[in-house]
């Protein structure tokens, strides 16, 4: 059975189970205890000791006595295809339970349920008490055994958000106000979680702070409004008194709430390689997504007719997809008052001229889609219109900036605003503080997002080396690849960025970030910093050649902050990256994923300072098949690229 009733001398546990029978939830009715109480288990050990869900409402009592009225259980076994993830076909199998409950004066409905890749959990306040609309508050009180040590990044100040920030390791006892999702726990050496969000679409937004429920707890509450907002983006209501108790929620009934998610895995590979367990708890895509092109994309800053063309010129004879223009084509993005239905240059950014309805045409007749940046202030209010002009001009793509995230109405526009690009086929990429919790599976045109530490923040390979394993795990992630700039050699190396275009996901992947298309005037500006031409070497056959989807996926190697290396397969053809943090070490590849009685002709691209080129990259051939070894020795913040093609 996928769910069992489990009677013991002071309680009684309704206990469901993943299909594989290793992860469980446990609902645990303690006599007449007022709490909402569970556990869960992995391979039998008590991962997550007795927690509990606390409601908070302005006009429903959920504190009181909890009762059980009701339970239904449910099995899928299932899998969907997928033009836009890290593999395909999906997996989908899970067994659920809905428990009907009753706590106080209160109805509620919890739903739990168990896969392979982990738990989660979620909550339905139905229709009751003739009451229309509630204000809502929520706190999880996650409770351990140990002060286990945990992956986070917190606040950084009042109102200031962590999706870009940097991640640091410390004890459960020392986390920060504002901790960003997903959460890595190191429960052992063969455990590992991380507390996840699902489908929040319409929702206050969870992020996590050390708790007082036990010796080691982290609580988990819904955030506030992020900055001084007046009026709700979508409504117009008045927001004044939101805040002023509490409440972080305030919608009609019935209300169900976005999933709350404990991923499990063994290891930090198989917590990534299981990542789409995310995805999984969204529903299938609304849309006819036959429009959605994924792809690699480069940024035109000079905001010239000249510089755009060239742009497009570069990215068709370059297997690239996009040209992205970038803030100022419609006067300076922080006034409200600029309009992006007209092109009105930012004299900061451009001298123009710049006519995008003739690039559009260009990139038209060249198989090339066009992107424009828009902050979220030129769009709140009037979303249609502009998207309307934009259409009108041949635009194919938009990238938000600047959006407001955290709070409920800041997250149910921003999910409008993707519906809405939708009904004019535009795809979208969300830029700055918001991190995916799946809705691209449902809207498919969200193609990607940045919410992470990237190259524009000059990272080292260290920090990359958490990213993959703590803030990937959400998803799809907008790092913008440099190349030629010259903080590269300050994040790492070269071998290390193509790696990049493999180890982080994005269905749309910036390269060049800083770099522009010989052909295009120079910049110097100061606001874009150095700038630099592209070259010719003969390495940018790997970005001209890599995916930015994939049907398969498998981490190789994975220690989190020292050495990552992931291999991901289209149709037949492999490619492999490899990110080196501080220690020099050897890399030993083992490459049994290939088919049986194959043969690939393989490009290897290691770094080596005996290459004279601007970029120093060593490329070699190589003959493989699934009984290949290859012991590579990388040196400090190195990496390497392998293309693998079948013969």
């Amino acid at each position: 059975m996928a769910v069992h009733l489990i009677a013991c001398e002071k309680s009684e546990i309704i206990e469901v189970k993943s299909p594989d029978q290793t992860k469980s939830f446990n609902l645990i009715k303690q006599g007449d205890s007022n709490n909402i109480t569970f556990s869960i288990k992995y391979n039998d050990q008590t991962v997550v000791l007795p927690s509990t869900l606390e409601l908070i409402s302005n006009q429903l009592d959920f504190s009181g006595n909890v009762e059980v009225l009701n339970v239904e259980s449910t099995t899928v076994n299932s899998q969907w295809e997928s033009k836009f993830s890290e593999l395909s076909p999906i997996p989908d199998n899970y067994n659920q339970v809905k428990i009907y409950l009753k706590q106080g004066n209160a109805k509620l409905n919890l739903i739990a349920r168990a896969y392979n890749e982990g738990v989660a959990f979620a909550y339905e306040i139905p229709e009751q008490n003739n009451i229309v609309k509630l204000k809502l508050s929520e706190n999880i009180h996650y409770n351990f055994t140990k002060d286990y040590l945990v992956w986070s990044t917190p606040k950084r100040g009042k109102g200031v958000l962590t999706a870009q920030g940097e991640y640091k390791k410390n004890p459960l006892t020392q986390l920060q106000e504002g901790c960003e999702r997903p959460l890595v726990i190191e429960v052992a050496d063969s455990i590992k979680i991380a507390l996840a969000e699902a489908r929040l679409v319409d929702f206050a937004r969870l992020s996590y702070n050390k708790g007082t429920s036990s010796n080691f707890s982290i609580l988990s509450s819904l955030d506030g409004r992020m900055e001084e907002v007046k009026h709700d983006l979508v409504s117009g209501a008045d927001l004044s008194e939101r805040d002023k108790k509490g409440f972080k929620v305030n919608q009609k009934l019935p209300i169900l709430s976005p999933w709350r998610v404990v991923m499990i895995g063994k290891s930090h590979a198989e917590l990534l390689e299981n990542n789409y367990i995310i995805q999984n708890l969204n529903p299938p895509s609304a849309i006819d997504d036959s429009w959605v092109e994924p792809g690699k994309i480069l940024r035109e800053a000079t905001l010239t007719t000249q510089g755009g063309l060239a742009a497009i010129d570069f990215v068709a004879s370059h297997n690239m997809q996009y040209v992205h223009f970038d803030a100022g084509w419609y006067g300076n993005e922080m006034d409200n008052a600029s309009d992006a239905t007209t092109i009105t240059l930012d004299p900061k950014r451009s001298k123009g001229p710049f006519d995008i309805e003739a690039i559009c045409k260009y990139a038209k007749e060249k198989g090339i889609k066009v992107m424009l940046y828009v902050n979220r202030r030129a769009l709140e209010g009037k979303v249609d219109e502009v998207f309307s002009v934009l259409k009108k001009w041949g635009v194919s793509g938009v990238k938000y900036g600047f959006v407001r995230v955290g709070d409920e109405d800041a997250t149910t526009w921003m999910h409008n605003a993707v519906k809405k690009a939708a009904e004019y086929k535009l795809v979208i990429d969300i830029h700055d503080e918001y991190r995916p919790t799946g809705f691209s599976r449902t809207y498919p045109n969200l193609l990607t997002q940045e919410g992470i530490r990237g190259d524009e923040e000059t990272v080292p390979n260290e920090h990359t080396l958490i990213t993959m394993f703590t803030r990937m795990l959400a998803g799809a992630a907008d790092n913008t690849v440099c190349y030629y700039n010259k903080r590269v050699d300050r994040m790492g190396s070269r071998a290390s960025q193509l790696a990049k275009t493999v180890c982080l996901f994005s269905p749309i992947q910036f390269l060049y970030w800083y770099d522009k298309a010989p052909a295009a005037p120079i910049k110097e500006d100061g606001l874009w910093g150095n700038t630099n031409i592209i070259g010719n070497e003969p390495e940018l056959e790997f970005f001209n050649n890599v995916p930015t989807t994939w049907d398969e996926t498998k981490v190789l190697e994975a220690k989190i902050a020292e050495i990552g290396v992931i291999a991901r397969r289209k149709g037949e053809d492999w490619f492999i990256g490899g990110i080196n943090g501080v220690k020099e070490r050897s890399v030993d590849l083992d490459f049994s994923f290939l088919e049986a009685n194959e043969t690939y002709k393989a490009k290897l691209f290691t770094d080596d300072k005996t290459v004279k080129t601007r970029t120093h990259v060593k490329i070699e051939e190589l003959e493989l098949t699934s009984t290949s070894k290859l012991d590579l020795n990388i040196k400090s913040n190195n990496g390497f690229a392998i293309q693998i093609l079948k013969q």
